[in-house]
């Protein structure tokens, strides 16, 4: 089975999927690792992620940089954004996740446009979201536990650019697939979205296997 999860940074997606993933025995993969994989690529060159050439040259990664803790920082979510933007880098990692849905009994993904480009067929379908103030709090909280010095009014911003960049975007943009369930955490704790997440999932017909048998 495929689960496909998306919606918009800090939306509690991610750990949502993973919580999925355990429940059902599947794989997990955080598709937006893949895009801040590349966009660290460009920065640590020197480069821009703005740039179209420079972010596809940076597509040809290892897998072993995806358990980089960098990815984790504030500048590679930013620059994730940009090299999201250009069709070269999507089309580049398209088959890459694509391989990763198709894996032996399924997989759960959870990204920008998992039900509506990566696994358009899969078994179930959640879009994840919460305004946007609730998701700059729990991203600057979580950055200050990182030991960042940020403002949270510079993450609030820096949220709605990067809201406004993945929905308008012309390839692949950020939108709730027409047939996915809809999941807005705003005003849940962790306990109780992972919950309604998993209730989701067994609504779509399919039950979690607690001897991880997918």
């Amino acid at each position: 089975m495929i689960v496909a999860v998306d919606g918009p940074a800090a939306s509690g997606k991610g750990t949502i999927a993973r919580a999925i993933a355990r429940a059902h025995g599947l794989p997990h993969l955080d598709t937006g690792l893949l895009y801040r994989a590349v966009g660290l690529g460009v920065l640590r060159e020197g480069g821009d992620p703005a740039d179209p050439a420079q972010a596809l040259a940076a597509c040809r990664f290892a897998d072993a940089t995806l358990a980089d803790d960098a990815l984790k920082s504030e500048a590679a979510g930013k620059a994730a954004s940009l090299v999201s933007a250009h069709p070269e880098v999507r089309a580049a990692l398209l088959e890459r996740q694509r391989a990763f849905a198709r894996r032996p009994g399924g997989a759960v993904l959870d990204g920008r446009d998992i039900g509506t480009v990566i696994a358009p067929g899969a078994d179930a379908k959640l879009f994840v979201t919460a305004r946007a103030e609730v998701r700059a709090d729990r991203r600057h909280r979580e950055l200050v536990g990182m030991g960042l010095a940020v403002t949270a009014e510079h993450v609030l911003a820096d949220i709605r650019a990067r809201d406004a960049r993945d929905s308008g975007r012309a390839t692949a943009p950020l939108r709730m697939a027409d047939d996915a369930r809809l999941l807005d955490t705003s005003d849940l704790d962790v306990t109780a979205a992972v919950a309604a997440a998993l209730a989701m999932v067994a609504a779509s017909g399919l039950t979690a296997a607690n001897d991880h048998t997918p």
